[in-house]
């Protein structure tokens, strides 16, 4: 069997695993998103009982190996009661992924709205609103424009950092072309894999560089 018969076979196999990587990355960040923007506000906030708590999540996630958040997760949290035992896989990798990006994120949400005119605030705060109404109409929505590229930036990190999930037995894109290369006893699989890793971020680098030139209109 010729190299490029080898390589049209693995192809489905690889793709299988391509599609847990994607599938796993999009979940983090958006998930991540959502959670990352109440540790912003929380850490910003002029209140010790949201900033210390919220400030203290982002050092820890952000100080420690992700690889280390994703054991503790799975295998360490059952040591401390079996309640908490999480037993798919998946779960408690998206939990570890979700909460580690949200910590990233945060700093990117905080560091863009530090960055709009602080004359914004004094302003709707002159027209009576409260800062409640001042994040959700006027700040957050001028935020938002700004994130896409951070965001973009955090997504290709995730779409690579998910090859960590092997260590507890999920099969994604790393996985299926190690699982492969061991099988067949080449090295050979890793082209297209890494090929496939190339059109998965082209595509999804198109998606954000489309989207940051679409609203850089309004700014």
């Amino acid at each position: 069997m010729s190299s490029f018969d080898k390589i049209l076979l693995w192809i489905p196999q690889l793709l299988n695993g391509a599609k847990l990587t994607i599938i796993m990355t999009i979940l983090s960040v958006g998930l991540g998103l959502i959670g990352s923007v109440f540790l912003a506000l929380g850490k910003m906030s002029k209140n010790p009982v949201f900033r210390l708590p919220c400030s203290a999540y982002i050092f820890f996630f952000r100080g420690t190996p992700l690889l280390m958040q994703i054991y503790f997760i799975y295998f360490g949290l059952p040591q401390f009661n079996p309640r908490l035992t999480i037993k798919s896989a998946f779960v408690a990798a998206l939990i570890a992924y979700v909460m580690n990006s949200a910590a990233y994120l945060a700093e990117n949400i905080r560091a863009g709205i530090q960055s709009i005119d602080h004359g914004q605030f004094e302003a709707a705060k002159a027209l009576g609103m409260t800062y409640g109404q001042t994040m959700r109409l006027i700040i957050i929505p001028q935020t938002v424009r700004r994130l896409i590229p951070p965001v973009g930036n955090e997504f290709i990190m995730v779409l690579k950092d998910v090859s960590l999930v092997a260590i507890i037995g999920l099969t994604d894109l790393t996985k299926t072309t190690r699982a492969i290369s061991s099988s067949s006893a080449t090295a050979l699989v890793y082209i297209p894999a890494m090929i496939i890793y190339l059109i998965i971020t082209a595509f999804f680098t198109f998606v954000f560089n489309y989207l940051e030139k679409k609203n850089s209109v309004y700014e």
